[in-house]
């Protein structure tokens, strides 16, 4: 693809964190790669997210994104489990954060919504409409394909931001408004 952009989407977990790479280059997506990061659940705290955060940065090292897009943490019923999942996605912003790669956020209803058109899709529905809009992919687990479509989300917005900055930069000849 000429003029394409990488983007990463990083959905982010203690035990599990996933990873996918697309291209966009217009309204084109491409699959590039995607994967998930494993920690070692009998290990420390600190141990495990080192170990997020060395697997996270083999990817970027392999990939090279020009964006990174990282899912935002949900409120579990547990506040024990939702502050570790806090600190496994603050890995996952810090590493490409550190490279100086841009990284957006994204609700998880956003994400549904972008990808499958409705806020409160199942899973099932976000899996397959990762099938659909980057045709002959099958990811490589659960956490993967979410995170394909945290990219997935990521392309479509930031495609639609870039449209309507053309379409107020026209209605007003291109001179920003003061």
């Amino acid at each position: 693809m000429t003029d394409s952009v990488r983007l990463i989407g990083l959905d982010p977990g203690l035990r599990c964190t996933g990873w996918g790479v697309i291209d966009a280059s217009g309204n084109r997506l491409r699959h590039v790669a995607d994967g998930s990061v494993r920690s070692d659940e009998g290990a420390g705290l600190a141990d495990r997210l080192a170990q997020i955060f060395a697997g996270l940065n083999a990817v970027l090292d392999a990939w090279q994104p020009d964006f990174a897009a990282v899912e935002e943490t949900f409120v579990n019923k547990n506040p024990g489990s939702t502050l570790k999942l806090g600190q496994a996605r603050g890995i996952a912003m810090l590493a490409p954060a550190l490279r100086g790669i841009p990284v957006a956020e994204y609700a998880p209803n956003q994400v549904k919504k972008s990808v499958v058109g409705v806020g409160h899709a199942a899973k099932e529905q976000i899996h397959m409409m990762v099938g659909v809009l980057l045709p002959g992919v099958t990811p490589s687990g659960p956490d993967a394909a979410d995170a394909l479509a945290v990219a997935i989300c990521h392309a479509h917005l930031v495609r639609a931001g870039a449209a309507i900055a053309a379409r107020v930069s026209a209605s007003f000849g291109g001179a920003a408004r003061s």
